[in-house]
């Protein structure tokens, strides 16, 4: 057994409202430079839709991923070493501008210097960011399909609903939808870093973040056929290839992703798994492909079990990342309460970021019918028939096999009627968690961490300097004692800030101050001099 950590995601669809903050956030922190105008590391897509690239989850077209060939061994789609050398400069399984969209702007020059007294009004029609050239109509861009918006053009060009040989309703008034914000899978056998001639792609060992290599990479673009999430990007001005980092430098300090940080709905999740580095390989050649997601689980090792903890040490494993391990969210909700599962695991490159489903308005739908819509035993009966069918989520999130995904939808759906009993003053139910193979205790906790956890224990990021806190929580103030409230957190970092801040902030003669250390009520002098 060869244990190694590993950073992952779980994202609460039950949550996403849509609002692209993150992806807006995301953009401004990584990819706000020339020639990285049509990438986004983050983005939300609505579903049923084709997603961004378009189709991307197409791998007849793309092949990205792995296959099993004819004896059972683990090969990328696109082709082995011969395939990538005969293909090394022309490679025809890249999405083109068009599959993504053509970058725009607006000549909004001529809004400004138009002088006064035209006869018509002046207008800023749309050109090219990447060559400044005209564009007359706008045709695609990356959340063309928010909230179904083309989806009577678009919809039948689901790869899901093609997969799954589904039709679905049409009218607004029947039609289902959820978004799905996505990010790099940063998986356990990513075939991007095997489809990398050069090297440059590499999964870092201590964390396990794919990134790049900026200097070794030599722009061969073949991680971008081999990812099937289509998340590896070409900078079109370096000639670099260039992907979602998790935001390491955060993640170094503690600190979330950027995405998760101003995630407007509190639905992501980050925490330390182990797994069993020797297992990966055979479990990504499980054959049948609704077995995956089962074979994934079994990689992943409890943090809890003392031979798991002892051969983490072996490996060199620090205390705090053991100990993050075992209070990471991502564990429990994977393993405790049994909710979250990962995006297209028949892809076989074991992703880490997982997605507990949505559940979709069946308490309405219920209630329409005249029964009680929270009613434990009316709702569990209903969770088969909802608007969003459990074949389009089986499809998305575990390879076609619909009983896991029920299993979660009916976990969430106990959880909603257990929980109604006790904010109503009424006597909780035990027959609810029963009828779902868990505990009153389990349904309380599993709410209090899908529904008011806090900062600090949704964010669960050992540092990687053993000496540094966590959190925000665990920040001590200058007398050691901990802050009461958010402000007094921020205005007294104490040891988790260089202690040269303070010094300055104390004895600056004039023209520097550190904002952190002004403390409410003060007037620093150094800012505000006397005049002469």
């Amino acid at each position: 057994m060869k244990v190694m950590a590993q950073i992952a995601m779980i994202m609460n669809l039950d949550k996403c409202i849509g609002c692209h903050t993150c992806s807006v956030t995301c953009k401004q922190a990584w990819t706000n430079r020339e020639g990285t105008e049509y990438i986004w590391f983050n983005n939300v897509e609505t579903r049923p839709g084709v997603g961004y690239p378009y189709g991307w989850e197409d791998q007849d077209k793309w092949e990205g991923g792995w296959k099993l060939n004819s004896r059972g061994k683990l090969t990328p789609r696109s082709g082995g070493r011969l395939k990538k050398l005969a293909t090394l400069f022309h490679n025809p399984k890249l999405p083109t501008i068009e599959d993504y969209y053509e970058p725009w702007t607006y000549e909004y020059e001529k809004l400004l210097s138009t002088p006064a007294g035209q006869r018509t009004q002046p207008t800023a029609r749309p050109v090219s960011a990447l060559d400044g050239r005209p564009i007359d109509t706008i045709k695609w861009s990356s959340n063309w399909d928010d909230n179904l918006g083309g989806a009577g053009e678009t919809m039948d060009d689901d790869p899901v609903l093609k997969k799954m040989n589904m039709q679905v309703q049409r009218e607004i008034e029947d039609a289902f939808m959820f978004y799905l914000p996505r990010i790099c899978e940063h998986c356990l056998n990513p075939t991007c870093v095997s489809s990398c001639p050069s090297g440059a792609m590499y999964k870092r060992a201590e964390d396990g973040i794919v990134l790049v290599d900026q200097d070794r990479c030599r722009g061969w673009r073949m991680c971008v056929s081999g990812c099937p999430y289509k998340k590896v990007y070409f900078n079109h001005k370096t000639g670099k290839a260039e992907k979602c980092t998790l935001c390491y430098p955060r993640i170094e300090v503690g600190q979330p992703t950027v995405c998760s940080e101003t995630c407007v709905g509190r639905l992501r999740y980050l925490g330390v798994l182990f797994y069993d580095a020797d297992k990966v390989a055979a479990a990504a050649a499980t054959p049948n492909e609704q077995d995956l997601f089962a074979a994934q689980k079994d990689l992943l090792l409890d943090p809890h079990d003392p031979a798991v903890i002892a051969a983490a040490r072996a490996e060199n494993i620090p205390n705090a990342w053991i100990e993050a391990a075992q209070q990471s969210p991502i564990w429990d909700l994977i393993f405790r309460y049994e909710l979250a599962v990962p995006l297209h695991p028949e892809y076989r490159t074991l992703p880490m970021v997982w997605y507990i489903p949505p559940l979709s308005p069946v308490v309405e739908q219920v209630t329409a019918t005249g029964n009680d819509g929270e009613d434990h035993k009316v709702l569990l009966s209903a969770i088969s028939n909802m608007r969003i069918p459990l074949e389009y989520l089986a499809g998305l999130f575990t390879a076609g096999d619909p009983v896991p995904v029920e299993k979660v939808l009916r976990r969430l759906a106990a959880m909603r009627s257990y929980m109604r009993d006790i904010n109503l003053g009424q006597q909780p139910n035990e027959d609810i968690a029963r009828a779902v193979g868990m505990t009153g205790a389990d349904l309380e906790a599993m709410y209090r961490l899908l529904a008011i956890a806090k900062y600090d224990d949704r964010y669960v990021i050992p540092t990687t300097s053993p000496e540094t806190p966590r959190g925000i929580a665990s920040l001590p103030d200058h007398n050691g004692q901990s802050p009461a409230s958010s402000v007094e957190q921020f205005h007294s970092l104490g040891i988790g800030a260089p202690s040269a801040c303070h010094e300055e902030a104390n004895n600056a003669a004039g023209g520097k101050v550190s904002l952190t250390s002004w403390k409410k009520g003060e007037r620093p002098a150094s800012m505000f001099p006397t005049r002469k």
